[in-house]
């Protein structure tokens, strides 16, 4: 029996304009025009005999018919990328794609990716570093290291290592001629700055501390440029700890004070459901779970 399929090719525009309620959003994902998207959609209302959005001067909003209509394309689409991934997994079995942050790619990932390669020499893994959320079959992702508070829709999400915020520094301002012995020593000595949720004023007032600028300093937007700064001796940064533990271990920065603030972000490995069937992604993630224990 024949399916009764609508124009495929509609299929991906109305789905994306369903998802953001916006035709220019829409366009953007899929980098069309917002001409191409009206027209798909609306070439889909045709055939189907339905119409599925309300357009308004500046907005569209999904009619019951949309909001039905959507629910099911939507999860259509993600079996048929689901489907596609593992169509391909055999081809592209020794490659895995990553996605993390710069950060944590820079200062934890990077340094012990050798000792996942010395263990499985079969698997090339190629890194993708963003601050965005990751989608998975869109930016053929395979397993990705997030920063957040996990609640991710429609992947599994899993506690990688939470997270605190002290103070470190280079080990040569402990004997600098001013060096620092108490959280007050802070005025005589720059600060480092990223774009972290937890800066210095928060730090700074979680200490008792009054009257010390702590907007002053150098500023980075990229928390391993931050990190390298500090072991350069260049200032005092507000440390993350799964980003500072290989040079904490190694001598090249130390905690001057005791007082560390806990995150409530932490970092979680995310994936889809049903990734953990190839063996490439499912080594990698026990590989990360491994790693981390270790280092703690």
């Amino acid at each position: 029996m024949a399916r009764k399929l609508p124009p495929l090719t509609t299929l991906p525009a109305f789905d994306a304009a369903a998802r953001h309620l916006s035709f220019t959003r829409a366009a953007a994902e899929l980098n069309l025009t917002h001409g191409a998207i009206s027209r798909a959609v609306r070439n889909l209302e045709e055939m189907l005999g339905v119409r599925l959005f309300e357009r308004g001067t500046r907005s569209v909003r999904l009619t019951r018919e949309g909001v039905a209509y959507a629910a099911e394309i939507g999860a259509a689409l993600d079996r048929v990328g689901i489907a596609t991934i593992a169509a391909t997994a055999s081809r592209s079995a020794g490659v895995l794609n990553v996605s993390t942050s710069d950060g944590f790619a820079g200062r934890w990932l990077v340094p012990r990716l050798h000792r996942f390669h010395r263990i499985h020499r079969e698997i090339d893994v190629r890194l993708s570093t963003s601050g965005t959320l990751t989608d998975f079959i869109r930016d053929g992702i395979d397993i990705a290291i997030r920063y957040g508070e996990g609640n991710y829709d429609k992947v599994v999400s899993e506690l990688l290592a939470e997270e605190d915020v002290s103070p470190v520094c280079s080990p040569e301002l402990l004997k600098a001629d001013r060096p620092l012995r108490s959280p007050e020593d802070l005025r005589h000595h720059r600060l480092i700055h990223d774009n972290f949720r937890i800066d210095w004023a928060t730090w700074h007032q979680a200490a008792g501390l009054y009257g010390i600028d702590h907007t002053a300093g150098i500023k980075f937007e990229s928390a391993a440029y931050a990190v390298e700064a500090a072991v350069q001796g260049e200032g005092v940064l507000l440390g993350r700890s799964a980003l500072v533990s290989a040079d904490l271990a190694a001598g090249r920065l130390v905690r001057p004070f005791d007082l560390a603030l806990k995150s409530r972000w932490s970092y979680y490995v995310v994936y889809p459901e049903s990734a953990l069937r190839h063996q490439k992604i499912r080594a990698f993630r026990d590989w990360l779970f491994s790693e981390m224990a270790a280092g703690q």
